[in-house]
């Protein structure tokens, strides 16, 4: 009847180690040991292998984990991606040089595998519409289609009555069988078949916070199997930055989930106590942080319905209902085969077995892992940005490289990026409508992963993206803002943008010592020349035009206005100094105004130093 694209699905490794100390648990382990493999190979391009570390700080506990990891592997059998090794304190310091070195014993590293979340949900849906499926994003059910069976004298589920979302109609959806695949909505669904069904879903949040590549290595996860409340945290290299979570908390379910202050502070504190004191672990490194659901469930089928299912749970309901719920991202194709399975059973439905075990997804056919060279040959595209196409698209990236317009440098030749720090460029906007965005929301964070990476960049990119979809989709200018603002209030909602900026307010504690204090009032008066108390766009302009440095207007209004806490156009001393405290307890990072005045102030006081006459070995 139709996917929907879930909007906060997370970024996971696949497999599941923690479900090891579970004996019940090696049929769900096995099966999702064959899955992963099988994602591995049906999707080679958006998935690949990952080395993950588990270090060790104490001798007991080096043979119990290494029992636990080679089990892991004898389960996997054929299936198994690398075989797990133990490594020497000085290896593991070798490999990940960012590890806390204090009591460490040892390590050992196991292999899982990784994969790009939204670009694989939607390589799924493509694959489906290739082979004669019917979908409709941004689709929601109003409520179900009912009928009497004559034969059974009771009613039948029988369609669904649909409304787009964008343009407000609504529609019937008839068929044979309904499947309820909804995830943390299933309890919706089934209340629209039968209001006196009980919830089943237990929804969980878990909460996950980007930070810079410079936190781990390129090609080493780490892995935290019991952290200080008992949850499992991972840490890992992900899109050249690094993601780490997650946590796991109870949560009412909503379509727009927000990250909370405490859950980001808790994987911060969690990391610091893995990594070394060299390390500082700033809240202000965070780059982007979100929230998804769990959708964790009990299963109706069972006497005890208080147990929480770990695997998938199948359930047909009297009136022919097929529920999917519960399972996990690794498992999805099974999880589909055992839908169906139990649908064709139930309403005599006439269907071969599955053929999706091996069956490549969209992209995966032409793709080689050296056709990025092939990109950056054929058409002028920078290696990082190739790179990137190849991954994401695999053997449609070509397509995307013929829509990239000429930039008219030596180097590259085509491929104008959306912000100058990430590999993202123009044409996959204008790529992305083929693949059904229907909004900018849909640019950054479910065709590209640029509002789950940095949203400030994210935030940069939004008004070329808003114009490059309203040409294409000939929006009225009132629809460009609208899109517009509601791409803005997604980054500061749910992609933590609000938690980031909140780390610097007007009544954000100033903890300075008196002679910092006196450092930056020496600094912010080399820019408050005629002693106002404030700066303008126009001080800064001016200091900056006497060390020969020269930035646009407009660019110097928006480095102000990060720190311009009343919005009154200009930046007081007070404001000054929250914002250098807040610098200096690591609640703020890469601030512009910072660097840049802490620049300005070395470049002036060079310039103010007398030249010195004296030459080697004296002189008259």
């Amino acid at each position: 009847m139709g996917i929907r694209l879930i909007q906060d699905i997370y970024i996971r490794v696949m497999g599941g180690i923690k479900h090891l100390g579970l004996v019940l648990s090696y049929m769900m382990v096995k099966e999702a040991l064959h899955e992963r493999s099988n994602l591995l190979n049906i999707a080679p391009h958006l998935t690949a292998l990952l080395p993950i570390m588990l270090p060790i700080y104490k001798w007991w506990q080096l043979p119990y984990y290494w029992a636990g990891i080679k089990i892991y592997d004898l389960v996997a059998g054929a299936q198994c991606l690398k075989s797990s090794y133990i490594l020497t304190k000085t290896k593991a310091l070798e490999l990940f040089p960012m590890l806390k070195r204090d009591k460490l014993v040892g390590a050992i590293v196991y292999y899982d595998g990784q994969h790009n979340d939204a670009r694989m949900n939607l390589a799924i849906a493509l694959t489906a519409a290739r082979y004669g499926a019917a979908i409709a994003n941004y689709t929601e059910v109003v409520h179900l289609l009912k009928r009497v069976d004559p034969q059974m004298g009771k009613e039948r589920v029988c369609g669904a009555r649909c409304r787009d979302v964008i343009t407000g109609q609504e529609f019937d959806v008839r068929a044979k069988c309904v499947i309820n695949a909804t995830g943390p909505f299933t309890d919706a669904l089934r209340k629209m078949d039968d209001q006196k069904n009980p919830n089943i879903c237990q929804p969980s949040a878990g909460v996950h916070i980007v930070i810079p590549g410079y936190y781990s290595p390129d090609n080493m996860g780490l892995l935290d199997p019991a952290t200080s409340d008992g949850r499992v945290i991972f840490f890992l290299p992900w899109e050249k930055m690094t993601i780490a979570g997650t946590t796991d908390t109870p949560t009412e379910i909503t379509p727009h989930p927000i990250p909370m202050e405490e859950d980001i502070n808790f994987i911060l504190t969690e990391v610091r106590n893995y990594l070394s004191p060299d390390v500082e672990v700033r809240r202000g490194d965070v780059l982007a942080a979100w929230s998804g659901i769990r959708p964790l469930v009990t299963n109706p089928n069972s006497k005890d319905t208080q147990s929480i299912c770990r695997n998938h749970i199948v359930h047909i309901s009297d009136s022919g209902l097929v529920t999917i719920a519960g399972g996990k991202w690794t498992t999805y194709r099974s999880m589909a085969e055992d839908t169906l399975d139990a649908a064709v059973k139930a309403h005599n439905l006439s269907a071969g077995p599955s053929k999706t075990v091996g069956l490549m997804l969209e992209g995966a056919k032409d793709w080689t892992p050296t056709m990025y060279i092939r990109l950056v040959q054929d058409y002028g595209l920078e290696v990082e940005v190739a790179q990137h196409l190849a991954s994401s698209y695999g053997g449609r990236a070509y397509e995307v490289a013929k829509m990239a317009h000429v930039t008219g440098k030596r180097w590259p030749i085509v491929g104008k990026r959306l912000v100058s720090e990430f590999p993202y460029i123009e044409s996959e906007v204008q790529y992305a409508i083929k693949e059904y965005a229907c909004t900018a929301i849909d640019v950054i964070a479910r065709r590209t992963r640029l509002g789950f990476l940095n949203v400030q960049a994210a935030e940069e990119a939004l008004p070329r993206i808003v114009d490059i979809m309203g040409k294409q989709l000939t929006w009225s200018e009132q629809r460009k803002r609208e899109e517009l603002s509601a791409a803005k209030q997604f980054l500061y909602y749910e992609m933590g943008y609000k938690a980031r900026s909140e780390q610097l307010t007007d009544t954000s504690e100033i903890t300075l010592t008196p002679a910092e204090v006196g450092r930056y009032m020496k600094r912010f008066h080399k820019f408050d020349k005629e002693n106002k108390g404030f700066i303008t766009t126009v001080d800064v302009q001016r200091v900056l035009e006497s060390i020969n440095v020269y930035i646009d207007a407009d660019t110097l209004h928006e480095i102000l206005n990060e720190v311009d806490l009343n919005k009154n156009g200009q930046v007081e001393f007070n404001e000054f100094l929250q914002l250098m405290s807040a610098v200096k307890k690591g609640q703020v990072s890469a601030n512009r105004l910072a660097i840049l005045m802490k620049t300005a102030e070395q470049s002036l006081d060079q310039t103010e130093k007398p030249v010195s006459v004296d030459r080697s070995g004296g002189g008259v």
